[in-house]
Parts: structure tokens; C-alpha cells; sequence
């Protein structure tokens, strides 16, 4: 079936016919129908596989062909996003799709002035897109209007509940109608998510995609046994073997995404950095030239994975393994995007090697090893830039020291 044939808007079709979507995803053959139905959804499909445009195309018809009254000025769709990043790519896609439709959009986030976003609200706003911190101080502010709500759509369930999310969105079912229609999305379900799913839909319709598989087939796994000191030296050389491709390097921590980033420095590697330290403003900018391939290296945190939807992301890079199995689906979720193919390597050290083997249980597969015997690893040590890097800041140490031996010794001397 093709998007043609979809009883949905024919400006609709024209923005899909422009973006290039002809025929739908899984998710979105199974999840489009029943959301067009009315009927709540409660959708588990794996990152990458098309979840936005699968509650996109129908909200927007939805809205569209139920015109509101020019003196609404509530708010008749909210979703739902854990990160600021996701709110803007959101919006940005709902932008897209309903481009010919007169549908208005607003991305609502913390870390921005919150005037302009007011402002917006007091006309009335037919897609509301939030994180939960601006959403709910601007309801407890009384600039939100929730009253009419035709559809909520929790995007990311299960990473809204690890950040620890859940009292907010029970909190904002009490502003909202009884009388409404709701889509859970996620790309893991686990007891808790199921709980709060279950509380939140009425007689769902259940999607699941993939459920034994939660990964995307396009993506091919890799693990390379490397010291944790040595990471930076073979991070430098999938970069350097790879400089025409964009690759995305998780790390741990937000400190070690700056470590990593100087040691790249280091060796004339461009990289730059996003987690939650930076303002949105440089955040925002970071994203754009790394969607533009301005830069090819991007660092990140878990609590960015879900944010970063960048065409053409060649490689993941596990730089540190993810404490939380799931986190790894999310990471990788980032490459093999649609029909495009990419790579997950990972650098596994002596003391993550348990993390390694819970991964693999989750995966339901073993991961490929990148063997290295002790000749091409401590090549790569001694042919990295680093290696030279740090022997001639050594011998300007030791210049430095002989420089002071020497003014010492001629004072000495003249005493």
C-alpha cells in the first residue's frame, strides 16, 4: 500500500510526496489506520523505524480536517518528549508534513527565553510539542489551556520514565479530558512503562515491531577489547579511516565527553560536544553543523540519544559501554536510519566486559569481536599523533627543566 492511497489530505500527500515517502514503515502501515480510527495506540518499535511520521501523519489529518473555531485559543494536541532535541526535530517533522495545511506547531523547552513561546500560546496553538519541565510551568502559570484536547502522543515513553518523568505526566492527566484519544510510543516496554501505558490509553490497539529484535537489521555490531587508557588511540583511528563520514561518539559522562573532545584536539580531530551543560543556543548551533557535516565528529551522553535524528550517521561509536542495556538500542538507533545501513563498534574494556555480555543478552545475539593481536594493537598506539603529541611536550618538559638547571646553576655561581 502507498501513501496515495491513504484516505488522508491530499495537501498531506503532497508534502509526503515531497519528502519522498511513498510507501510506509511497518509502524507506520500497522499504527496510521487505527490512529485515523480514533483509537487509542500503544506502539514498542525500535528507534529508527519511522515512529514519528506514524503519529505525524494522522494527527495532522485529524486537526486538519476538524478545523477549529477562530476564537479557540486552547491547545488540541500535545506531545510528549523527553529532550529539547527531540522537541526540535518533532517539530521540525511535523513542519514538514503538514507544510500546505494551515495546522500551527509550537516547540516548547526550558533553557529559552519563555515571552516569545507565551506569546504564541495566547493565539492558540493546534500542535503543542513539549519537554515536561516548560510544559508544566507554563500550565502552573496558567498559559496552557488543555481543556479542548483532542490528542495527547507520549513519544519516548521508556526514556521519559528514566529520567524520571512519571509523576509529571500523571500530574498532567488531570488537566487534561477524559474524552480524549492517546498514543504511547516506545522503543522498550518493560512492567513499569506497561503500568503507566495501561493508565493512560483506553481498549488499545497494541502494536509491536520487531519485538524480538530490537534493533534495526540495518546496523552491523562490532566490539573491539580495548583498555580504557587506550580508547582515545583507536577512537582516533576509525575517525581518520572513516574522515568522510559522520560519527557519533557516546561517552559515559558529560566531564569525559570534554576529555575525549581535547584528545581528539590533540591530534587535529574537529569534534565538538553536546550533553546537559551547554545552553540551548550552542546546543542548537552544535546540531546544525553537524547535520550540515560542518563537522564530522559529535560527542554525546545518553541523555542526548534520543535527540540527535541526523541523516547519514555512518558510525556509532561506544566510546564507554551504556551502564543500562536498553541505552545501547538507543544509541545505535541514531545509524541505520530508513533504508541506509551503518555501523555500532564499541570499545570494550577489561572492567565492562560484564556490561558487554548484559548487552548481548538483551540483544538476543552476540556481538561481532574485532580481534586484535598484541602486534596491531600497540601499532595503533605507536603510529597515533597523540604518541608524537605527547613525546615532544615531554621533551619541551625536559627542555624546560634543563633551561631552569641551567639559570640556577649561573646564579649559583655569580654568588
Amino acid at each position: 500500500m502507498k501513501f496515495e492511497q491513504y484516505a488522508i489530505s491530499r495537501k498531506i500527500k503532497d508534502s509526503l510526496r515531497e519528502l519522498s515517502f511513498v510507501k510506509p514503515t511497518d509502524i507506520q502501515y500497522k499504527a496510521i489506520p487505527s490512529i485515523l480510527k480514533g483509537e487509542d495506540v500503544l506502539a514498542i518499535a525500535q528507534t529508527g523505524t519511522g515512529k514519528t511520521a506514524a503519529f505525524a501523519i494522522p494527527a495532522i489529518n485529524i486537526l486538519y480536517t476538524q478545523k477549529r473555531s477562530s476564537s479557540f485559543k486552547g491547545v488540541r494536541c500535545v506531545v510528549m518528549e523527553p529532550t529539547r532535541e527531540l522537541v526540535i526535530q518533532t517539530a521540525r517533522n511535523f513542519q514538514l508534513i503538514g507544510k500546505y495545511t494551515n495546522i500551527s506547531i509550537l516547540g516548547l523547552f526550558g533553557g529559552v527565553e519563555q515571552d516569545p513561546q507565551i506569546a504564541k500560546l495566547k493565539k492558540g496553538v493546534d500542535v503543542l510539542i513539549a519537554t515536561p519541565g516548560r510544559l508544566f510551568d507554563l500550565i502552573s502559570q496558567g498559559y496552557v489551556d488543555l481543556r479542548a484536547l483532542q490528542l495527547l502522543i507520549l513519544d519516548e515513553a521508556d526514556h521519559m520514565l528514566d529520567l524520571g518523568f512519571i509523576d509529571d505526566i500523571r500530574q498532567l492527566i488531570r488537566y487534561l479530558p477524559q474524552k480524549r484519544q492517546t498514543l504511547f510510543f516506545s522503543a522498550t516496554i518493560n512492567p513499569e512503562i506497561k503500568k503507566l501505558a495501561y493508565s493512560l490509553v483506553h481498549k488499545p490497539v497494541r502494536i509491536q515491531i520487531s519485538p524480538k529484535d530490537p534493533v534495526s537489521k540495518n546496523v552491523d555490531h562490532y566490539v573491539s577489547f580495548i583498555q580504557k587508557d587506550d580508547k582515545r588511540f583507536f577512537l582516533e583511528q576509525c575517525i581518520k579511516n572513516n574522515a568522510e563520514h559522520k560519527i557519533l561518539v557516546f561517552v559515559r559522562t558529560k566531564v569525559r565527553a570534554e576529555r575525549v573532545k581535547k584528545a581528539m584536539g590533540r591530534v587535529e580531530i574537529q569534534a565538538e560536544t553536546i550533553h546537559g551543560d551547554k545552553e540551548q543556543k550552542e546546543r542548537s548551533a552544535i546540531m546544525r553543523k553537524f547535520s550540515s557535516g560542518e563537522i564530522k565528529v559529535l560527542i554525546a551522553t545518553d541523555i542526548s540519544a534520543r535527540g540527535i535524528d541526523i541523516a547519514n550517521i555512518s558510525f556509532v561509536v561506544n566510546y564507554d559501554l551504556p551502564d543500562i542495556p536498553e541505552n545501547y538500542v538507543h544509541r545505535i538507533g541514531r545509524t541505520g536510519r530508513g533504508t541506509k545501513r551503518g555501523n555500532a563498534l564499541s570499545f570494550c574494556s577489561t572492567e565492562e566486559k560484564e556490561i558487554l555480555s548484559e548487552i548481548e543478552t538483551f540483544l538476543g545475539t552476540p556481538i561481532t569481536i574485532i580481534s586484535l593481536d598484541k602486534y596491531q594493537y600497540q601499532e595503533t598506539i605507536e603510529s597515533s599523533h597523540a604518541v608524537t603529541h605527547d613525546m615532544q611536550a615531554l621533551l619541551r618538559d625536559v627542555e624546560s627543566f634543563e633551561e631552569i638547571a641551567r639559570k640556577k646553576a649561573k646564579s649559583k655561581k655569580k654568588k
